[in-house]
């Protein structure tokens, strides 16, 4: 492949190519404005096509990315020792000059959010495609937690970071904040919380604390925002003040859990299946992390293998403040026991 320069660097992997600017400059018009597909804390994001008529997406890091040279490398590091039909597929990078990109598989259905959350488009997605999606992810994260070389904790699960192919099977991506554990370990502290608000695990948001257990957090929300195709942060319910993880507590309680389905498909959804991921969404976001199931059991559940233990109240059951940008809860501020939220929304 004539577009790829050698080696990388050697604190790169050596699996991963790497991309000529100029080979991804044609590819994507000159970074054209109508190649864009989108844009956000880190840079944009464009559509590109190489010389040989594979489509590409570009993910170029802006100069005030947050993303530093750092989580560039270890997003690249991360995924290149990953393969997994639920992850997406890191084709290269690039690195000259000022410009950081770093080269995907195209995936022409966007992302998730960009169904569930838009009014126009979520009824394009039925219940079956969801409850599918739902799975994939599952898959995914089971891959990454146990079942890969490494043991890999994503640190930034959420609908945004999920996309979604020709055929609409999902691809967790963004590695840029992941962590790779080693065998023996299983929880890691950091004084630097990143993620994004409405996903985030209490225990990382208070202590810093993170583990394979936070992901099932995140993932447990973003069950609930698929079945409901609601945002959990910003959520409004004209009965009560809770958020999206309250609302669906306070429906399984009263034996009403598939009551939670987005409205767009009242008419045509499985009430057993919507049952059982509310159900299992509300394990995930238990405030213990010894509460929450690991990952192989969460995707043994959603394939209805099983009694499902009966969940307490979920952490974070509160509306949190729309007023106050840089707290998760009115009664979690940014900085909590010496542990400051640097990192939110817009990734």
């Amino acid at each position: 492949m004539s577009h790829l320069i050698g080696e990388p660097e050697k604190i790169l992997d050596k699996e991963v190519p790497l991309f000529r600017l100029s080979i991804i400059s044609r590819a994507t018009n000159d970074f054209s404005v109508d190649n864009k597909l989108g844009e956000g804390g880190f840079g944009t994001v464009y559509k590109g096509v190489l010389d040989e008529g594979q489509e590409i997406a570009v993910k170029r890091l802006s100069k005030s990315s947050r993303q530093g040279l750092g989580e560039f490398h270890n997003e690249v590091i991360c995924i290149a020792k990953l393969q997994h039909r639920n992850l997406v597929k890191l084709l290269g990078y690039c690195i000259q000059g000022y410009e950081k990109m770093l080269v995907y598989e195209y995936m022409p259905n966007n992302s998730l959010d960009s169904f569930l959350f838009d009014e126009s488009r979520k009824a394009l997605l039925d219940w079956p495609q969801r409850f599918r999606i739902i799975h994939g992810i599952a898959r995914g994260l089971l891959y990454l937690h146990q079942d890969s070389r490494l043991k890999v904790v994503h640190r930034d699960l959420k609908a945004g970071n999920i996309l979604l192919d020709h055929q609409m099977h999902p691809k967790i991506s963004d590695f840029g904040l992941a962590r790779m554990f080693k065998e023996d370990e299983n929880e890691a502290n950091t004084k630097r919380v990143v993620g994004t608000l409405g996903y985030i695990s209490p225990e990382y948001a208070v202590s810093g604390l993170f583990s394979v257990k936070s992901d099932i957090f995140s993932f447990g929300v973003l069950v609930l925002e698929t079945v409901s195709g609601k945002k959990n942060r910003g959520f409004v319910h004209e009965d009560h003040d809770d958020n999206l993880l309250g609302h669906a507590w306070r429906l399984y309680r009263e034996g009403k859990s598939d009551d939670l389905i987005d409205e767009c498909l009242r008419t045509s959804y499985s009430a057993c299946e919507v049952s059982r991921s509310v159900h299992v969404g509300l394990l995930c976001v238990q405030n213990r992390v010894e509460d929450r199931p690991d990952t192989s059991t969460v995707v043994a559940m959603l394939g209805g293998e099983g009694l499902l233990p009966s969940p307490k109240k979920p952490a974070f059951f509160v509306q949190e403040s729309e007023r106050n940008s840089t707290s998760i809860l009115p009664l979690l501020p940014s900085s909590v026991n010496g542990v400051t939220l640097s990192q939110v929304d817009g990734r």
